[in-house]
């Protein structure tokens, strides 16, 4: 008969997390380390619940968890790291709290849902290995996930760990994201693949020969994205950029070389009265081979099954292992009422137009969407997003009315769909609106923890840096974000935010290009030309910045006014005056 501690035994991979540094933390500052210690094991138990782990010990200021899988373990541990290194670069540094890692697969007695033995102990001591911030795997961890994930791995060698008997080899994993790529290269017509699947979501085409219903054939486009990009570990080529390829003739291999990924996912739609016909195809982009295609015919109120099907099928072919461990996570619940989708999807077509009057339409029909359903988030997200935009670009005729209902809308999207990244986007663009800088950029790294491959999150969270005086810690962001969507339309705006914290930096050279390229884009927004006529000035070239600051007083008839207004958001005084002496020096005579 087996003993009751043989009974307990398993295999398990245990990953084991202690803070660096906790006790000179807590002797500066127990309240504010205790309160950063609660929302990091937050973030972790999050991460570790994704990842299908469990959390078995969190005494103190450690963290103990059991996987099933090493690749999963591994995974989870890159996450956490990126997720808490980017919320340390907004803290002071002797502030910062950052985790070790270690990782060890083998064998554990289990006990009242605690795990002891060996198995628990090397990964504990594998983890005081490590530098801050680093993960530290053992040997039997690092067999397993060979071939599997592309993080760089450095052998350490034969490690004696204190208490263990035999040696253990260590490998240290690299939990760092790839470089920015640089604007010159994103401009360069041709990008390189990024460390992990990459797919581009092209446009469904319209095939109902009716060009009104154009606006159902992108809205499930842009939902397959969303849904797409929920897979954290792919990388998803944002809604904007995959538009400007509508109605426009490119080849597989054209789109993947210009937007850097390895995958292109086609398709076409059908839509007569409560019936949908929809193709689907996966093409590998490089080759233009078919990995998969696909016909359905359905009725309407299977269109969000549909959905998840198609998605099933896409990381399906890609990553099947991805599938199994992700799709539970991406799944939403079908509505009840398909009205407030219709209503939703019209408005979505009415808000990309981008003219204060489609503006006003698509905020008529977001509000219709969430009357006909209170309970669907997404309503309200796009009404809060909507008011957003009313108010950022100065379109609105009543500004506190459109404030008030675009943050109630967006704090009850966030409140129905806490695990949505757009609920929490529209709760971080509202708060911008509003001047709640830190609110913004507590929204954005919400959002980017829910979805690496958001574009508007990496977006936000730079305006919310840039804005609070953080122009350093601005600049990776936005450029994250210009890789995610190479193509946007709206890239104007990044760009010009972009030249900013490069100016803001003393980085003047690297500021010009986009600069130039935002003024190009919208010369008619004062705050474009303001970012290029402040870079040419501390670059010496004063006749050209003479010359852009007559072009912004000429294209913008409330230039004075909405450019006081644009600068006014930057909250530190300093900036706001080497941005206005900057102007002056150019012969600009503002009085704000």
């Amino acid at each position: 008969m087996p003993t009751n501690e043989a009974k307990g035994r398993h295999l398990a991979v245990v990953l084991a997390a202690d803070v660096a540094g906790y006790s000179r933390l807590m002797s500066e500052d127990e309240e504010a380390t205790l309160s950063l210690l609660t929302k990091y094991q937050e973030i972790i138990a999050g991460l570790v619940a994704e990842h299908r782990g469990r959390v078995f010990n969190m005494a103190g200021d450690g963290v103990m968890v059991e996987f099933a899988s090493a690749v999963q373990a591994v995974r989870c541990a890159v996450a956490i790291q990126r997720a808490l290194g980017r919320r340390n670069i907004d803290l002071p540094e002797r502030r910062r709290m950052m985790f070790r890692i270690g990782i060890n697969l083998g064998d554990v007695i289990a006990r009242g849902g605690d795990l002891f033995g060996d198995g628990v102990n090397i990964a504990a001591r594998l983890q005081t290995l490590d530098e801050p911030g680093d993960i530290c795997i053992s040997a039997s961890v690092h067999d397993q996930i060979v071939g599997k994930l592309s993080f760089a791995c450095e052998c350490l060698g034969e490690k004696t760990l204190k208490n263990i008997a035999r040696p253990v080899r260590a490998y240290r994993v690299r939990s760092s994201m790839e470089p920015p790529v640089p604007i010159t290269e994103l401009q360069s017509g041709s990008l390189a693949l990024p460390d992990k699947p990459s797919i581009a979501v092209m446009p469904f085409v319209n095939m109902s020969g009716d060009a009104e219903q154009d606006y159902f054939a992108d809205g499930l486009t842009e939902d397959l994205i969303t849904a797409l990009a929920k897979f954290r570990w792919f990388f998803v080529i944002a809604r904007n950029s995959s538009f400007t390829y509508k109605n426009r003739a490119a080849t597989v291999q054209q789109i993947g070389s210009e937007l850097g990924v390895r995958y292109v996912l086609e398709g076409s739609t059908r839509k007569s009265s409560d019936r949908v016909r929809v193709t689907a195809q996966l093409v590998e982009a490089e080759t233009g081979h078919h990995v998969w295609a696909e016909r359905y015919d359905r009725d309407l109120a299977e269109l969000f099954a549909l959905q998840d099907e198609i998605v099933d099928r896409v990381a399906g072919a890609i990553e099947p292992e991805m599938l199994r461990m992700e799709t539970l996570r991406v799944r939403r619940k079908a509505p009840d009422n398909l009205t407030a989708w219709e209503l939703i999807f019209r408005g979505m077509w009415h808000f990309y137009q981008f003219t204060p009057a489609e503006h006003r339409c698509a905020r008529e029909l977001f509000r219709k969407a969430i009357v006909a359903a209170p309970d669907i988030a997404e309503g309200y997200t796009w009404l809060g997003r909507c008011n957003a935009g009313t108010l950022f670009f100065r379109w609105s005729e009543n500004p506190a009315g459109d404030m008030a209902e675009g943050w109630q809308a967006a704090l009850r999207a966030a409140q129905l769909a806490e695990t949505d990244p757009y609920a929490h986007y529209a709760v971080g663009i509202m708060s911008v609106v509003m001047g709640r800088l830190h609110r913004a950029m507590e929204a954005a790294q919400r959002s980017i923890d829910l979805s690496p491959s958001f574009a508007l999150g990496y977006m936000l969270l730079g305006m919310s840096r840039l804005f609070l005086g953080r122009a350093g810690q601005a600049i990776e962001p936005f450029q994250r974000g210009l890789r995610l969507s190479p193509h946007d339309p709206l890239a104007f705006l990044w760009l010009h935010f972009l030249a900013f914290a490069h100016f803001l930096t003393g980085e003047y050279e690297e500021s010009l290009q986009p600069a130039l390229n935002a003024a190009a884009k919208r010369p008619d927004l004062p705050s474009t030309h303001c970012a290029l006529v402040c870079c040419l000035v501390e670059l010496g070239r004063q006749r050209e910045a003479e010359q852009a600051a007559a072009e912004m007083q000429r294209n913008s008839s409330e230039g004075q006014e909405e450019l006081g207004e644009f600068v006014s958001r930057f909250v530190n005084p300093e900036q706001r005056e080497q941005i206005r002496t900057s102007l002056r020096k150019a012969g600009w005579q503002g009085n704000w």
